[in-house]
């Protein structure tokens, strides 16, 4: 590289999620010079082990780009990380040592909201193992749920799958009635509360979820029951993204893994006033970055 080349800043993206970490390493005008993929990069996991993902994602980016420590040095860095707001986890992160020139941590949902709007006003909402809406609108910060399950997080995977189980259980005892959907869930637990109760023992958001997809494929089958407890999931959905439009967000975007196959179950006003994201969460990071230099 030339020495004016050194002169130039670069700006470092990395989206730490629950199932994986990407990072991503650009120039002043935006070309992508290196990208890298690592596990997942949650404070649930402990802070050096969301650390270590984190470092093995952008030194592959790095690698690809092949800087020197000098070029490494001229880099400035936005981090979004899941679960970045438990304790002390943020003070922990600043507390490690970096090769940057700056870097600044955020979480993985407002590094998505960034990326989502290109660092303009608007909101997200994201529906996937969990739910949650977040943005921003005249300076502020907007919040709408999210704060875990089983107390929140409505209209998500997890929701979904445990009014499935809910509901199986109701109709195994005659309270409610029988469908396809409810028999299948029974089946996987041997036709047996007892196996239900066991596994409920242990079972987290993500187990719930997986039952997630189950549920929209009998809902789309017409399956009476699949079908209410979708519009039921949708509605709490539809009520996330009205109570941030209501806040003064611009625009929503909606994200997550149940986001495609929910969307038409949504309210007609409600689609209308959707857009799709601009960029994804490592964009978002990276806006962060330029931001914070």
């Amino acid at each position: 590289m030339s020495d004016a080349m050194h002169e130039k800043p670069f700006f470092l993206g990395v989206d730490g999620g629950g199932t994986g970490c990407r990072a991503r390493i650009e120039d002043g005008f935006g070309t992508i010079l290196g990208q890298g993929l690592s596990g997942p990069a949650t404070t649930r996991l402990g802070v050096d082990a969301a650390w270590a993902s984190v470092a093995s994602a952008f030194a592959s980016a790095i690698a690809e780009a092949d800087f020197t420590e000098r070029e490494t040095a001229r880099i400035h860095a936005g981090i979004g990380l899941a679960g970045i707001g438990r304790k002390g986890a943020l003070e922990a992160l600043r507390a490690i040592p970096h090769p940057f020139a700056s870097i600044a941590f955020t979480s993985d949902g407002v590094a998505a909201c960034l990326g989502a709007h290109s660092g303009e006003d608007g909101a997200i909402v994201i529906a996937g193992t969990g739910s949650i809406g977040l943005g921003f609108a005249g300076g502020r910060d907007l919040r709408v749920g999210g704060y875990g399950f089983p107390i929140s997080d409505e209209g998500s995977g997890a929701d979904l799958g445990l009014k499935a189980v809910q509901f199986a259980l109701r109709a195994f005892d005659g309270r409610h009635e029988q469908s396809a959907l409810l028999s299948e869930v029974m089946q996987r637990f041997q036709n047996d509360p007892v196996e239900v109760v066991a596994w409920m023992d242990r079972a987290t958001a993500t187990d719930y979820a997986v039952l997630a997809p189950m549920v929209m494929r009998h809902a789309d089958q017409g399956d009476v029951v699949g079908r209410r407890l979708v519009q039921g999931a949708a509605e709490q959905i539809d009520s996330i993204v009205r109570a941030l439009i209501e806040k003064g967000a611009p625009r929503v975007t909606l994200l997550g893994g149940l986001s495609t196959p929910l969307e038409p179950w949504l309210a007609p006003d409600i689609r209308r006033r959707l857009k799709p994201a601009d960029g994804d969460a490592v964009s978002g990071a990276i806006i962060l970055a330029r931001k914070s230099r």
